[in-house]
């Protein structure tokens, strides 16, 4: 076990909270590939399977990864190793379970995880190691009301107590690629801002963000996955996990590795993210933007950064107040305000992110 000290000093170290830095993950890949993620702006592993292993951790090490991981006994055994930076809980256990028929033998479905063991393995895991975050997943359900994959007995209430068996939640929904409803693409905030009311703020809220053709049945385009990951940063996300699998037509584990289009995008886009996360932790200030787009500001001395993103499937316009010098900074122009106002154009799922200076 860890002494008082040493727990302490890696729980300053921990990548997951440091100021400036981004958390940007991949879902359960193999660490083999953990270069070719880091090359794309990856900076975490989520999940191992049947991990974590000597070798797993071995590989992650050499390539400079860390990982959030289950807390097994090579886990355990590797209590001071600052390659694990964080625990988790099983993957969405507000979902009905699998479980097999007494009677018949055959595998189906039984009630979700109840909430309040949840609660009490979190406290298990810290006992074990107080010195790291545990994270939990959830799956749709916390912004998806018409989810039927729960199980008898699940209601929107019993989030209020898992949350309170973490540091760290996170859940996962895809509008696109799961759904195959672009005009939901909205579920994404929904389910940030359940989150941090549930959590009251007082807890780090991630979520997951789809990027593949996950049962062949559609994919996001490159400006959808970048609309869902500001949506949900704006709305208070502070980190991201990609879902990068393939189930059908055939199984492709890092498809996102395999698709030059996306893969690049999802570079530049994790780029961009990385490039403003100081900004994340500053004072927030009005927008200036109405209710036409989603907005986010900060403020750091006389200057204003504005994060925003429209989800309409056409374009929109929008009227921004402001006073002083207006440069949307990505785009590398100087946008034009006339008594305090400028009418700035979103194009389908596009950000703006701006500069304004008194």
């Amino acid at each position: 076990m860890l002494t008082v000290a040493a727990a302490l000093v890696l729980a300053q170290a921990n990548p997951l909270f440091r100021t400036g830095v981004f958390p940007i993950a991949v879902w359960l890949q193999e660490p083999a590939m953990a270069a070719k993620y880091k090359a794309a702006g990856f900076n975490l592993y989520v999940g191992l399977w049947q991990g974590p292993t000597e070798q797993q951790l071995k590989d992650l090490k050499a390539a400079g990864m860390p990982v959030v991981c289950d807390q097994n006994a090579v886990g355990i055994k590797h209590i001071k190793d600052p390659t694990i930076v964080g625990w988790m809980h099983g993957d969405e256990p507000d979902n009905a379970q699998p479980l097999k028929d007494p009677a018949t033998g055959k595998d189906t479905w039984g009630p979700c995880v109840p909430p309040q063991k949840i609660v009490d393995e979190y406290r298990a895991l810290k006992k074990a190691d107080p010195s790291r975050p545990v994270m939990l997943n959830l799956g749709q359900g916390v912004a998806n009301d018409a989810w039927y994959g729960r199980g008898n007995g699940a209601k929107l209430s019993d989030y209020e107590t898992y949350v309170k068996g973490c540091d760290i939640v996170s859940f996962d929904v895809y509008p696109i690629a799961g759904l195959q409803k672009p005009d939901q693409i909205g579920l994404v905030s929904k389910g940030v801002d359940r989150l941090v009311k549930w959590t009251g703020g007082n807890k780090r809220v991630w979520n997951c963000l789809e990027c593949t053709d996950i049962d062949g049945k559609g994919k996001p385009t490159p400006e959808q996955v970048k609309a869902e990951a500001w949506s949900a940063i704006i709305h208070g996300s502070r980190g991201l996990i990609y879902f990068v699998h393939q189930f059908q037509p055939k199984f492709d584990e890092h498809a996102l590795l395999d698709d030059p289009v996306m893969l690049k995008a999802v570079t530049d886009l994790n780029a961009q993210i990385q490039r403003y996360a100081l900004r994340f932790s500053e004072m927030e200030v009005n927008s200036g933007f109405g209710p036409q787009v989603e907005s986010f500001a900060t403020a750091h001395g006389k200057t204003i950064t504005v994060f925003a993103v429209s989800l309409q499937d056409h374009s929109v316009k929008a009227e921004l107040h402001a006073s002083g010098r207006v440069e949307e900074v990505e785009e590398h122009r100087t946008v034009s305000v006339q008594d305090g106002q400028a009418t700035e154009t979103f194009a389908p799922c596009q950000v703006h992110i701006y500069r304004i200076q008194d």
